[in-house]
């Protein structure tokens, strides 16, 4: 007889997150990530997804935005539009603190998102915060309105978490079934510098 089922260990940690922020997390093959206002946010089934995704860089992401918007949820999709230029600050300010937080674990290129801007993302320098973008100021004031939460906490013992597992996993990460390095393969002690050498 079945009494437990198997959930990978990192979805584990960031879906109990997710849950406990009061987000609803689903998978569809309708969509690439999308919220709906109240709670409920839809991330792409696995088969729809790139190589490099997991389900951690996809709430992560989205919590991000959640920090940015300096909310959790009141407008679909954060009340971005994605479909002109009008946000683009505000992604980019998203991507600012997500490899800010990332940074602190070593895992700025496991957690790194996989869109388009993902070249905008990977050309950040070691101090995302730093310079004259106005986006640095709304990722600024996104840090500021998470450390204001209570669960802000959580998400640094997330991040926590993941990093151990990950350097864990990271002696063992040779190749992956296509022949390609396992994602876990990026992940560094944060005291080795917030980028790796290309």
């Amino acid at each position: 007889m079945i009494t437990h089922v198997y959930l990978d260990p990192v979805d584990a940690i960031w879906l109990a997150l997710a849950s406990e922020i009061g987000w609803r997390v689903e998978r569809s093959d309708q969509v690439y990530a999308s919220t709906d206002g109240a709670g409920r946010v839809w991330l792409g089934t696995p088969d729809t997804l790139d190589a490099d995704d997991c389900l951690a860089q996809m709430i992560f992401h989205e919590l991000c935005h959640a920090c940015v918007q300096g909310e959790l949820g009141r407008a679909p999709d954060w009340g971005l539009d994605n479909t002109s230029a009008r946000d683009v600050p505000r992604e980019h300010a998203c991507l600012r603190l997500q490899a800010t937080l990332a940074d602190a674990h070593g895992l700025r290129e496991v957690l790194a998102p996989t869109t388009d801007f993902r070249a905008w993302y990977d050309a950040l320098g070691d101090d995302p915060l730093t310079g004259a973008d106005p986006s640095i100021a709304l990722a600024m004031e996104g840090s500021r309105w998470l450390e204001r939460q209570a669960w802000a906490g959580r998400l640094h013992q997330a991040l926590a978490h993941t990093a151990a597992i990950g350097e864990l996993v990271r002696g063992f990460a040779r190749e992956a079934a296509e022949g390609r390095p396992l994602l876990w393969s990026r992940v560094r002690s944060p005291t080795e510098g917030s980028r790796r050498p290309k």
